[in-house]
């Protein structure tokens, strides 16, 4: 209605329709048009004719999958008594919305509507970041009480999560920042972009967090792998230091030449597999005399 005093319009931007009826129903700027219905993935930011243009990283979702791994972009613009958003693709941040103001959250102007969208971007950031500490903490209890070694898909997974909400948060924030500065920005608006930009900051911290963690978590299995090589390759070396002198008492009595010991009488064998025998023994004790042999 014309008589409206505040309205939010969100639309579907892989819509052609859409983008017919944004270019002929409001008076945009050029460049805030632009920034909304482009389909560039950067993050970013525009002041123009008392109109805010912003393009924010969001994760999109599918209609039966609510969590997709994929980074989207959400178009942001508020104007004066008018806010506009609109995705490519569904996005989680629309469901935050639309939840709380269907549990009687109340806009009365484009401040308000802005500051719920940044509450919700940065919400599912925050979100995320503690879904993938839970993840850490329990491979890393699963370690150290169980011994059991994580699966590393999974810690590839929370690697590249870790990484994206890195990406995420720093770009953010650094767009909000720019824009608190930015010429022709109402007054309103730089306050709501350094709430959010402090809270980012914040995000980006645990995300760090995380981050160190999950080294420490990798440090901790290379290094447990290691060990096990280690051991490993201590049994063999030890199985083949004490079959080696047998082997050359096998080798030495298998040689088709006259005048071998042993081989006359019947208790031949015997007396070359003790003495196969006791050579493994005194290579043995041999060893833990000079200290190769673990107690």
């Amino acid at each position: 209605p014309g008589d409206c005093a505040f309205r939010w319009l969100h639309f579907n931007l892989a819509d052609q329709r859409s983008l017919s009826w944004l270019e002929r129903s409001i008076a945009l700027p050029a460049g805030v048009l632009k920034l909304l219905t482009t389909q560039q993935m950067e993050q970013r930011g525009l002041a123009e004719d008392g109109y805010v243009a912003l393009v924010l990283h969001d994760f999109e979702r599918d209609f039966d999958w609510d969590d997709t791994g994929r980074i989207g972009a959400l178009h942001i613009v508020a104007g004066p008594g008018i806010i506009l958003t609109g995705r490519f693709h569904p996005l989680h941040t629309a469901d935050v919305v639309r939840e709380r103001i269907a549990h009687g959250l109340m806009l009365e102007d484009t401040a308000s509507a802005l500051m719920l969208l940044l509450d919700a971007l940065a919400d599912t950031l925050e979100e995320r970041v503690l879904r993938v500490t839970h993840g850490l903490l329990a491979a890393e209890d699963e370690l150290l009480s169980d011994g059991a070694s994580p699966d590393t898909r999974e810690l590839i997974t929370l690697r590249r999560l870790c990484t994206q909400l890195h990406r995420t948060a720093v770009g953010m924030r650094a767009t909000l920042m720019r824009m608190e500065s930015e010429r022709g920005v109402p007054s309103e608006l730089p306050p709501l972009f350094r709430r959010t930009g402090q809270r980012l900051q914040t995000i980006d911290h645990d995300i760090g967090g995380a981050q160190s963690q999950l080294r420490l978590l990798r440090d901790e299995l290379d290094l447990q792998a290691a060990q096990r090589a280690n051991r490993n390759l201590y049994f063999l070396s030890i199985m083949t230091a004490l079959l080696m002198p047998a082997t050359l008492v096998t080798g030495f009595f298998g040689m088709n030449t006259g005048g071998l010991p042993f081989a006359q009488g019947p208790m031949g064998t015997f007396a070359a597999g003790g003495l196969m025998l006791a050579s493994s023994v005194i290579t043995y004790f041999a060893l833990r005399m000079m200290g190769f042999v673990r107690q």
